[in-house]
């Protein structure tokens, strides 16, 4: 998990009506995947990636070349 997903709330995935039970001993049955959860899952993927983008390209214009900077 990331920590921005903890303070933030994005839409599509995060809702109250999740349910956070933890599994306990007795628990013998496979959780299966609903339809919401696997495109909730989606969801947080495509935003993960777009995030990544996003600081690759701010780190390549950070540490990039100048361009027209005169060599020393």
């Amino acid at each position: 998990m990331i920590v921005n997903e903890v303070y933030k709330s994005y839409p599509g995935y995060q809702d109250k009506e999740d349910d956070h039970t933890a599994i306990k001993l007795g628990d013998l049955r496979k959780t299966r995947l609903t339809l919401k959860q696997i495109n909730k899952l989606r969801k947080m993927n495509d935003v993960r990636s777009f995030e990544t983008a996003q600081k690759v390209k701010k780190i390549q214009n950070q540490y990039g070349n100048a361009g027209n900077t005169p060599a020393l």
